[in-house]
Protein backbone atom coordinates (compact mmCIF):
# COMPACT_ATOMS: atom_id res chain seq x y z
CA UNK A 1 0.00 0.00 0.00
CA UNK A 2 1.09 3.60 -1.02
CA UNK A 3 -0.06 5.93 1.48
CA UNK A 4 -0.03 10.26 0.15
CA UNK A 5 -0.24 12.12 3.11
CA UNK A 6 -1.83 15.77 3.03
CA UNK A 7 -1.04 17.81 5.92
CA UNK A 8 -2.30 21.00 7.03
CA UNK A 9 0.83 22.71 8.61
CA UNK A 10 -1.14 25.95 9.49
CA UNK A 11 -2.61 23.73 12.28
CA UNK A 12 -1.13 24.06 15.76
CA UNK A 13 -0.60 20.30 16.27
CA UNK A 14 -0.54 18.86 13.01
CA UNK A 15 3.52 18.77 12.18
CA UNK A 16 3.66 16.74 15.50
CA UNK A 17 0.47 14.38 14.64
CA UNK A 18 2.00 14.39 10.75
CA UNK A 19 5.31 13.05 12.59
CA UNK A 20 3.85 10.48 14.93
CA UNK A 21 1.60 9.34 11.45
CA UNK A 22 5.04 8.46 9.82
CA UNK A 23 6.18 6.99 12.53
CA UNK A 24 3.60 4.71 12.83
CA UNK A 25 4.15 4.10 8.86
CA UNK A 26 7.66 3.15 9.37
CA UNK A 27 6.77 0.72 12.43
CA UNK A 28 4.72 -0.96 9.80
CA UNK A 29 6.68 -0.59 6.72
CA UNK A 30 4.24 0.87 4.12
CA UNK A 31 5.45 3.30 1.87
CA UNK A 32 4.18 7.15 2.22
CA UNK A 33 5.32 10.00 -0.14
CA UNK A 34 4.56 13.75 0.36
CA UNK A 35 3.63 17.09 -1.97
CA UNK A 36 7.33 18.18 -3.17
CA UNK A 37 6.73 21.43 -1.22
CA UNK A 38 6.95 20.09 1.94
CA UNK A 39 10.39 18.55 1.93
CA UNK A 40 11.62 21.45 4.23
CA UNK A 41 9.02 20.77 6.85
CA UNK A 42 10.02 17.31 6.85
CA UNK A 43 13.85 16.71 5.84
CA UNK A 44 14.08 13.95 8.41
CA UNK A 45 11.36 11.39 7.24
CA UNK A 46 12.00 8.29 5.16
CA UNK A 47 9.00 9.35 2.99
CA UNK A 48 9.47 10.44 -0.32
CA UNK A 49 8.69 13.93 -2.35
CA UNK A 50 7.24 14.27 -5.22
CA UNK A 51 4.81 16.63 -6.94
CA UNK A 52 0.81 16.61 -6.51
CA UNK A 53 0.01 14.93 -9.33
CA UNK A 54 2.15 11.95 -9.47
CA UNK A 55 1.58 11.96 -5.35
CA UNK A 56 -2.08 11.27 -6.27
CA UNK A 57 -1.89 9.03 -9.20
CA UNK A 58 0.33 6.36 -7.57
CA UNK A 59 -1.05 6.75 -4.12
CA UNK A 60 -3.93 3.82 -2.78
CA UNK A 61 -5.15 5.87 0.06
CA UNK A 62 -4.82 9.48 1.14
CA UNK A 63 -4.21 10.58 4.58
CA UNK A 64 -5.38 14.17 5.02
CA UNK A 65 -4.34 15.85 8.54
CA UNK A 66 -5.77 18.72 10.09
CA UNK A 67 -9.30 19.91 10.34
CA UNK A 68 -12.80 19.41 8.73
CA UNK A 69 -11.38 22.11 5.54
CA UNK A 70 -8.08 20.63 5.59
CA UNK A 71 -10.05 17.08 4.89
CA UNK A 72 -12.55 19.12 2.50
CA UNK A 73 -9.78 20.24 0.73
CA UNK A 74 -7.84 16.84 0.36
CA UNK A 75 -11.26 14.94 -0.26
CA UNK A 76 -11.66 17.20 -3.50
CA UNK A 77 -8.09 16.61 -4.93
CA UNK A 78 -8.53 12.89 -4.09
CA UNK A 79 -12.19 12.46 -5.86
CA UNK A 80 -10.32 13.55 -9.19
CA UNK A 81 -7.41 10.36 -9.21
CA UNK A 82 -10.90 8.02 -7.33
CA UNK A 83 -8.78 7.90 -4.61
CA UNK A 84 -10.25 7.48 -0.45
CA UNK A 85 -9.56 9.72 2.12
CA UNK A 86 -8.72 8.89 5.88
CA UNK A 87 -8.93 12.04 7.83
CA UNK A 88 -6.92 12.36 10.76
CA UNK A 89 -8.56 15.31 13.01
CA UNK A 90 -5.47 17.79 14.27
CA UNK A 91 -7.97 20.49 14.71
CA UNK A 92 -11.33 21.16 16.88
CA UNK A 93 -14.53 18.68 15.83
CA UNK A 94 -13.51 18.07 12.64
CA UNK A 95 -16.89 15.89 11.65
CA UNK A 96 -15.54 14.16 8.66
CA UNK A 97 -12.05 12.83 10.90
CA UNK A 98 -11.73 9.23 10.82
CA UNK A 99 -9.73 9.29 13.67
CA UNK A 100 -8.57 10.98 16.52
CA UNK A 101 -4.76 12.20 16.93
CA UNK A 102 -4.13 10.19 20.16
CA UNK A 103 -6.12 6.88 18.11
CA UNK A 104 -2.85 6.44 15.61
CA UNK A 105 -2.88 2.78 16.39
CA UNK A 106 -5.78 2.12 14.56
CA UNK A 107 -3.21 2.62 11.41
CA UNK A 108 -2.45 -0.67 11.73
CA UNK A 109 -6.51 -1.36 10.92
CA UNK A 110 -5.98 0.75 7.70
CA UNK A 111 -3.03 -1.13 6.23
CA UNK A 112 -4.42 -4.23 7.20
CA UNK A 113 -7.16 -3.46 5.46
CA UNK A 114 -10.26 -3.83 7.93
CA UNK A 115 -11.90 -0.57 7.23
CA UNK A 116 -14.92 0.28 5.18
CA UNK A 117 -15.32 3.40 2.46
CA UNK A 118 -18.08 5.89 2.52
CA UNK A 119 -19.11 7.77 -0.34
CA UNK A 120 -20.19 10.99 -0.12
CA UNK A 121 -22.34 13.11 -2.58
CA UNK A 122 -21.44 16.24 -3.92
CA UNK A 123 -22.34 19.45 -5.47
CA UNK A 124 -22.06 20.63 -8.74
CA UNK A 125 -21.64 25.06 -9.22
CA UNK A 126 -22.71 26.89 -12.45
CA UNK A 127 -22.85 30.45 -13.33
CA UNK A 128 -24.92 32.13 -16.33
CA UNK A 129 -24.34 35.61 -16.87
CA UNK A 130 -26.73 37.46 -19.11
CA UNK A 131 -23.83 37.44 -21.76
CA UNK A 132 -23.31 33.84 -21.51
CA UNK A 133 -24.54 31.62 -24.15
CA UNK A 134 -24.07 28.57 -21.69
CA UNK A 135 -23.97 28.26 -18.12
CA UNK A 136 -20.21 28.52 -16.68
CA UNK A 137 -19.12 25.84 -14.30
CA UNK A 138 -17.87 27.58 -11.17
CA UNK A 139 -17.23 24.26 -9.08
CA UNK A 140 -17.59 21.46 -6.95
CA UNK A 141 -18.22 21.59 -2.83
CA UNK A 142 -18.35 18.58 -0.43
CA UNK A 143 -19.95 20.78 2.36
CA UNK A 144 -21.75 23.63 0.85
CA UNK A 145 -22.68 26.39 -1.32
CA UNK A 146 -23.21 29.85 0.13
CA UNK A 147 -24.80 33.01 -1.80
CA UNK A 148 -24.54 36.17 0.60
CA UNK A 149 -24.46 39.69 0.09
CA UNK A 150 -21.36 41.90 1.00
CA UNK A 151 -20.14 44.78 2.87
CA UNK A 152 -23.77 46.30 2.65
CA UNK A 153 -25.48 45.70 5.21
CA UNK A 154 -28.87 45.26 3.93
CA UNK A 155 -31.19 42.02 2.73
CA UNK A 156 -31.14 41.12 -0.33
CA UNK A 157 -34.02 39.53 -2.78
CA UNK A 158 -33.14 36.26 -3.68
CA UNK A 159 -35.58 34.34 -6.05
CA UNK A 160 -35.06 30.79 -5.96
CA UNK A 161 -36.31 28.05 -7.97
CA UNK A 162 -36.19 23.93 -7.70
CA UNK A 163 -36.27 22.09 -10.97
CA UNK A 164 -38.32 25.21 -12.75
CA UNK A 165 -41.07 25.67 -9.66
CA UNK A 166 -40.66 28.32 -7.60
CA UNK A 167 -39.80 27.54 -4.75
CA UNK A 168 -39.82 31.17 -2.49
CA UNK A 169 -38.30 34.57 -2.88
CA UNK A 170 -36.01 35.09 0.17
CA UNK A 171 -35.49 38.51 1.42
CA UNK A 172 -32.02 37.19 3.53
CA UNK A 173 -28.18 37.86 4.56
CA UNK A 174 -28.17 35.17 1.90
CA UNK A 175 -28.91 30.80 1.55
CA UNK A 176 -26.48 28.53 1.89
CA UNK A 177 -26.94 25.05 -0.53
CA UNK A 178 -25.74 22.11 1.23
CA UNK A 179 -24.97 18.39 1.59
CA UNK A 180 -26.20 16.08 4.09
CA UNK A 181 -22.32 16.45 4.90
CA UNK A 182 -22.86 19.23 5.10
CA UNK A 183 -25.69 20.03 7.77
CA UNK A 184 -23.14 20.13 10.47
CA UNK A 185 -21.56 22.61 9.20
CA UNK A 186 -22.66 26.41 8.33
CA UNK A 187 -26.03 25.52 7.76
CA UNK A 188 -26.25 24.32 11.32
CA UNK A 189 -25.23 27.52 12.50
CA UNK A 190 -27.61 29.16 10.29
CA UNK A 191 -30.35 26.76 12.03
CA UNK A 192 -30.62 24.22 9.15
CA UNK A 193 -31.15 20.58 10.25
CA UNK A 194 -29.07 17.76 10.73
CA UNK A 195 -28.72 14.91 7.88
CA UNK A 196 -27.41 11.66 8.06
CA UNK A 197 -25.02 11.61 5.11
CA UNK A 198 -26.73 8.19 3.86
CA UNK A 199 -29.73 10.08 2.96
CA UNK A 200 -29.01 11.66 -0.12
CA UNK A 201 -30.86 15.45 -0.44
CA UNK A 202 -29.67 18.97 -0.77
CA UNK A 203 -30.67 21.44 1.74
CA UNK A 204 -31.51 25.06 1.28
CA UNK A 205 -31.26 26.77 4.51
CA UNK A 206 -31.84 30.79 4.15
CA UNK A 207 -29.40 33.10 6.72
CA UNK A 208 -31.43 35.57 8.46
CA UNK A 209 -34.40 35.48 6.44
CA UNK A 210 -37.08 38.74 7.40
CA UNK A 211 -39.41 36.03 7.78
CA UNK A 212 -41.74 34.20 10.33
CA UNK A 213 -42.56 30.83 8.43
CA UNK A 214 -39.05 30.57 6.20
CA UNK A 215 -37.50 27.33 7.59
CA UNK A 216 -34.95 25.09 5.59
CA UNK A 217 -35.83 23.19 2.92
CA UNK A 218 -34.58 18.91 2.04
CA UNK A 219 -34.83 18.24 -1.76
CA UNK A 220 -34.07 15.24 -3.60
CA UNK A 221 -30.69 14.33 -4.66
CA UNK A 222 -31.85 14.92 -8.60
CA UNK A 223 -33.13 17.89 -7.59
CA UNK A 224 -31.70 21.40 -9.47
CA UNK A 225 -31.25 24.23 -8.05
CA UNK A 226 -31.24 27.61 -9.49
CA UNK A 227 -30.64 31.44 -7.67
CA UNK A 228 -31.33 34.27 -9.58
CA UNK A 229 -28.71 37.26 -8.54
CA UNK A 230 -30.46 40.41 -8.19
CA UNK A 231 -30.18 43.08 -11.17
CA UNK A 232 -29.68 46.11 -9.05
CA UNK A 233 -26.67 44.84 -6.14
CA UNK A 234 -23.32 44.74 -7.08
CA UNK A 235 -22.58 43.15 -3.70
CA UNK A 236 -23.68 39.58 -3.88
CA UNK A 237 -20.60 36.91 -3.36
CA UNK A 238 -20.47 33.29 -3.66
CA UNK A 239 -18.24 30.61 -1.48
CA UNK A 240 -17.71 27.23 -1.93
CA UNK A 241 -17.06 25.41 1.06
CA UNK A 242 -15.37 28.20 2.59
CA UNK A 243 -12.66 28.68 -0.52
CA UNK A 244 -11.88 32.52 -1.03
CA UNK A 245 -15.46 34.69 -2.18
CA UNK A 246 -16.26 35.06 -5.95
CA UNK A 247 -18.12 38.16 -6.97
CA UNK A 248 -21.24 37.08 -8.49
CA UNK A 249 -22.25 39.44 -11.47
CA UNK A 250 -25.79 41.18 -11.43
CA UNK A 251 -28.57 39.37 -13.19
CA UNK A 252 -26.70 36.10 -13.04
CA UNK A 253 -27.93 33.03 -12.73
CA UNK A 254 -26.57 29.89 -10.40
CA UNK A 255 -27.28 26.52 -10.72
CA UNK A 256 -26.51 23.63 -8.01
CA UNK A 257 -26.87 20.49 -8.75
CA UNK A 258 -24.94 16.91 -7.64
CA UNK A 259 -22.19 15.86 -9.27
CA UNK A 260 -21.33 13.48 -10.85
CA UNK A 261 -18.19 12.02 -8.97
CA UNK A 262 -18.69 11.72 -5.38
CA UNK A 263 -15.77 11.53 -1.92
CA UNK A 264 -14.79 7.98 -0.65
CA UNK A 265 -13.76 8.29 2.90
CA UNK A 266 -12.38 5.71 4.85
CA UNK A 267 -14.26 4.59 8.23
CA UNK A 268 -11.85 2.57 10.69
CA UNK A 269 -14.07 3.07 13.84
CA UNK A 270 -18.03 1.57 14.13
CA UNK A 271 -19.25 4.68 15.19
CA UNK A 272 -22.64 5.87 13.83
CA UNK A 273 -23.22 9.02 12.45
CA UNK A 274 -25.04 9.56 16.08
CA UNK A 275 -21.98 8.69 17.72
CA UNK A 276 -20.46 11.20 15.86
CA UNK A 277 -22.83 13.66 16.31
CA UNK A 278 -22.89 13.32 19.94
CA UNK A 279 -19.20 12.67 20.71
CA UNK A 280 -18.67 16.04 18.44
CA UNK A 281 -21.29 18.29 19.65
CA UNK A 282 -20.78 17.28 23.41
CA UNK A 283 -19.20 19.94 24.50
CA UNK A 284 -21.56 22.63 22.73
CA UNK A 285 -24.51 21.66 24.12
CA UNK A 286 -26.90 24.50 24.87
Amino acid sequence: MKIALLPNLTRRHARQVTADVCACLDRLQVSYAFEDTLQDAFPERSGIFMPPQRLLLEADVVIAIGGDGSLIHAAKKAVEYDKPVLGINAGNLAFMAGIEKNELYLLDDLIAGNYATDRRMMLDVFCRRKTDEAPQYLGCCINDVVVARGEQIKLIELPVTADGKLVNRYYADGIILSTPTGSTAYSLSAGGPVVDPRIESILLTPICTHSLFARSLIFESRSEICVEIPQEREDIYLSCDGDASVLVEPGSVLTVKRAQKSAAFIRIKSDSFIDVLNSKLSQRRA
